[in-house]
């Protein structure tokens, strides 16, 4: 460790390379925070099964890849099947748990996540796979290296990224859900079918995590069992950045992808998972020092 934190301090461009490389995963990042972040603002859900919405949209882009279909053309695919399947688990589970106690939420999506995991390892098995997008060719930006693929990744995350924040304002539907975020119980006395927006909440976030989870198999290895770690990073970025804060999300998630380029780095390959489970202690920690800090006697 400390031999490599010496190379970070004799040699600067390679701090330059980590938070390139940050940035293009970062995004990726943010994107699925930010569905994450839909689904707890509006239904007060907390969405364990985040991770594996992710993995199976990376699952849909590597399987249009073994038909000979670039995985580039499995994004608008994965998001098609992940809205039907968000629909279709909404109407099945969260619709009979979302009126109940936080514990029923965290159990019901819990064990949604168990079942996907399972079902895909059924399918595709329990190997490591990756989507080749045939772009592993290199951009020299003077000494810094960075891949095609990351920066077109970047470059359509950036992009749904402003496609769902614009619908989220122009459209009727996207004013319904932040009117039912901001009071359910005046929204459905205004008229809107809260229920309804509840569902394309939930499908929404599909379609974001299997866009996400598309451009993912394209840049790193996907597997079942990894949903547990884009779950986590997740909900590291929404409690970080606030509910409702999406330029807090963007920023959050930037960072967390430049945290781990750093820990990968640092503590290697085996531990890089580390630094996000520890900036999530440490994100809880702070938020329980500032609440005890506004909390008042009352006489």
């Amino acid at each position: 460790m400390l031999l490599n934190l010496q190379i970070l301090i004799d040699a600067p461009i390679f701090n330059v390379q980590l938070l390139f490389n940050g940035l293009m995963v970062g995004a990726i990042f943010a994107l699925a925070a930010y569905g994450l972040a839909l689904v707890w603002g509006v239904m007060n859900v907390k969405n364990l099964c985040q991770g594996e919405f992710v993995i199976m949209g990376g699952y849909i882009a590597y399987y249009m890849y073994t038909l000979g279909i670039h995985p580039l053309w499995g994004l608008p695919v994965a998001m098609v099947i992940m809205f039907a399947f968000g629909w279709a688990m909404y109407r099945l589970i969260i619709s009979k748990v979302i009126d109940r106690d936080l514990f029923t939420s965290l159990l019901a999506t819990f064990g949604l996540a168990i079942v996907m995991q399972q079902a895909l390892n059924l399918v595709f098995g329990p190997e490591v796979v990756i989507a080749e997008s045939g772009m592993e060719n290199r951009i020299i930006l003077g000494d810094v290296a960075v891949q095609d693929i990351r920066i077109l990744s970047f470059v359509i995350a950036c992009l749904l990224a402003v496609a769902v924040v614009l619908f989220m304002k122009k459209s009727r539907m996207g004013q319904a859900i932040r009117a039912t975020a901001q009071d359910a119980r005046a929204a459905r006395v205004m008229g809107i079918n809260t229920d309804r927006v509840y569902a394309f909440t939930y499908s929404l976030n599909a379609a974001i995590c299997g866009a996400a989870g598309g451009l993912i198999s394209m840049i790193w290895v996907i597997q079942p069992f990894y949903g547990i770690t884009h779950s986590i990073r997740a909900f590291v970025i929404v409690v970080a950045a606030g509910l409702g804060n999406l330029p807090g999300v963007i920023i959050a998630g930037l960072g967390l992808g430049i945290a781990e380029q750093y820990g990968g780095f640092v503590l290697g390959t085996d531990f890089q998972q580390v630094t996000v489970t520890g900036l999530l202690v440490v994100v809880l920690v702070i938020l329980q020092i500032k609440m005890a800090r506004q909390r008042q006697v009352v006489e």
